[in-house]
């Protein structure tokens, strides 16, 4: 589904990757593991088409997209939740997932609140006014209303609480047996222990396969 080939990045004159492959088969939970300022944030946004500067082969269902731009990409079923999660805070939870939606929106929303049914209590909520936990299961379903095949998840368990944790963990492992593909970087290990497989970044340098 996803192949990475040969990817090196850089920030200015600083290089981040270094001549990293990888591949992602459809169905799969692979989990990139690796400490702060490995290149696991840098690897997902460069398969997102994010990175100022990059050079190696990026295909997804076979299509060459490393000269595409994000939102090309995300037509063709990337989907990527950033760390930060990016979301509008000046909006309500409802407008935040409609604001991406495409295709059946009614049904997509109805699917993302069945995953995360606690935001379906807070729809007309401001997303500035969610805990840290509340928001990171918003921007997830955010993400699902565009129709993904392939998740980019950037530490989506960190820093929330362990009710959360176990709620976003369950809701991801619930993706997966639907079958939506997921590729998830995170270093608490939350996600490792059902993943497909796991792959570890070091010093922008992918250690095994």
């Amino acid at each position: 589904m996803l192949e990475v080939r040969h990817l090196n990045v850089w920030y200015g004159a600083a290089q981040a990757l270094f001549d990293v492959s990888l591949q992602v088969a459809a169905g799969e939970l692979v989990v990139l593991e690796g400490l702060n300022g490995a290149g696991k944030s840098t690897l997902l946004q460069a398969i997102m088409g994010l990175s100022p500067r990059a050079t190696g082969a990026i295909s997804y269902q076979k299509k060459s997209i490393e000269r595409w731009e994000p939102h090309r990409r995300a037509l063709i079923g990337l989907g990527y939740v950033a760390e930060d999660r990016r979301l509008f805070t000046g909006l309500t939870v409802r407008e935040n997932l409609r604001l991406a939606a495409r295709g059946d929106v009614p049904a997509r929303e109805a699917q993302a609140l069945q995953l995360f049914p606690a935001l379906a209590t807070m729809l007309d909520r401001p997303s500035s006014q969610m805990s840290g936990g509340e928001q990171q299961m918003l921007a997830i379903a955010r993400t699902l209303m565009t129709g993904p095949t392939l998740l980019l998840l950037d530490e989506p368990c960190e820093g929330i609480a362990p009710l959360l944790v176990e709620a976003v963990r369950e809701a991801l492992l619930l993706l997966k047996r639907q079958g939506v593909t997921l590729l998830v970087a995170e270093q608490n290990q939350i996600l490792a222990a059902h993943a497909d497989r796991t792959l570890t970044l070091a010093a922008g340098r992918l250690q095994q396969c």
